[in-house]
């Protein structure tokens, strides 16, 4: 399943005591068809959704028939890790070699020895944010380079995880916070402590909830704690998590976050979906049961953003309002993930999300066939936006592929493995 538990899976019950595991009650057309998606998916991510050098290209305009590069770190990050996954289960090669080429482009971005920001990566954010370094565009991808260290035996997509990952907790980490400040400028080496480059911010007081962010997004310090045993990386990581629990608001979010809104209510089903999932990470860890039912929280805030039709909206708001022109597959994908893992736990409160969550992506994967090679193969995502000038974007994004990778294949060990 999810990061390394897809490598024990068979193992869990045991585990658990050997609980009968709760099914999803799929048929066995199930299993062809998750096979046959997956199989396409992974050539539109290694074909598409990375270019020549391994690094994800982004966000794809429909209209204009062009793609536009963001936080291609993370995306690529998930990528890989979708990859791997996809691998385990279909034993496609090519999903591995198109997962080695993403590892090693990220592997690239690794400030050198003898430079100011030495062991930190050049992270850049891309659109509005532009060459700033987003800290959690670092956190976001680093799952799959463990994933990938794990699978190849090469420890380098490791280690460069883990350097990124000793420079915020010695330079960025803010432990009477439990966050850690969330841009760098890697010209000038600022850190900002007292501005926010993020427009839902601008026209508002600036607080250390503005500038600093939990992280805790691909639960990196724990990662780093099992591959080097260094006690102050799980330290920090419960700390993180401590905080999540502190900060988490009634409904199951942490609406004090961007890109949460507590101003408009937007709710941003990714973002909550990561925290929850670091949250089952610590429960893995030290089986406190403090962190799991804080993620349960979270499972059930996102069970009542989800439509009949299984979609989650990328614009979601607390009064239960959506804009229909968001379907977000990455996170309906993503939280199908979590729902997944609360019913391995025991929790089948979800099953029918999961189901429902599964038959989405299925029936909304764009044809291999389509006239458009852009889309052939991925997953569905679309954004419509509206600029200044009259003109219109409708946004296709790689992440959808993405976190379909990991989903699907996650079903697919978890029913049929």
């Amino acid at each position: 399943m999810t990061h390394k538990l897809f490598l024990i899976v068979p193992l869990l019950w045991c585990f658990l005591g050997c609980a009968q595991k709760e099914s999803l009650d799929l048929d066995e057309s199930y299993q062809q068809k998750i096979e046959i998606s997956l199989d396409r998916a992974i050539q539109h991510a290694g074909v598409v959704c990375l270019d020549v050098t391994g690094k994800a290209i982004g966000d794809y305009e429909m209209i204009s028939g062009t793609w536009s590069e963001y936080e291609p770190a993370w995306h690529t990050g998930q990528l890989i890790q979708g990859l791997l996954e996809a691998y385990q289960v279909t034993q496609n090669r090519d999903a591995l070699n198109y997962a080695k080429k993403g590892g090693d482009w990220w592997a690239s971005l690794q400030f050198p020895e003898g430079h100011p920001l030495a062991g930190y990566l050049n992270a850049f954010h891309g659109a509005s944010v532009g060459n700033l370094i987003n800290t959690t565009t670092i956190t976001d991808g680093t799952p799959g380079l463990f994933d990938l260290s794990t699978v190849t035996g090469d420890d380098k997509y490791a280690e460069v995880a883990s350097s990124a990952g000793k420079w915020i907790l010695d330079n960025l980490y803010i432990p009477e916070h439990r966050l850690s400040y969330n841009i760098v400028n890697p010209e000038t080496r600022e850190i900002w402590k007292d501005k926010s480059p993020h427009a839902q911010h601008q026209g508002h007081e600036i607080t250390i909830k503005q500038v600093a962010r939990p992280n805790a997004e691909g639960y990196l310090w724990k990662d780093m704690f099992e591959f080097t045993g260094e006690e102050r990386y799980k330290t920090a990581f419960l700390e993180v998590c401590d905080g999540l629990i502190a900060s988490q608001s009634e409904n199951g979010f942490w609406m004090d976050f961007e890109p949460n809104d507590p101003n408009t209510g937007k709710i941003h089903a990714r973002f909550n979906t990561w925290n929850a999932e670091a949250l089952i990470e610590a429960y893995t860890l030290t089986q406190n049961q403090k962190y799991l039912d804080a993620a349960l929280k979270t499972g059930h805030g996102l069970a009542s953003i989800q439509q009949k039709n299984g979609v989650i909206f990328y614009l979601s708001y607390t009064d239960g309002s959506v804009d229909d022109r968001s379907p977000c597959g990455s996170g309906t994908s993503f939280a199908g993930i979590l729902w997944l893992r609360l019913l391995e736990l025991g929790h089948a409160d979800f099953k029918v999300n999961i189901r429902k969550a599964l038959d989405f992506t299925l029936n909304n994967q764009f044809s291999v066939k389509h006239s458009d090679e852009n889309l052939a193969g991925g997953y569905y995502e679309i954004r419509q936006k509206a600029k200044d000038n009259g003109k219109m974007k409708l946004i296709y994004r790689d992440i959808a592929t993405a976190f379909g990778l990991r989903f699907l294949s996650d079903v697919h060990q978890y029913e049929f493995q």
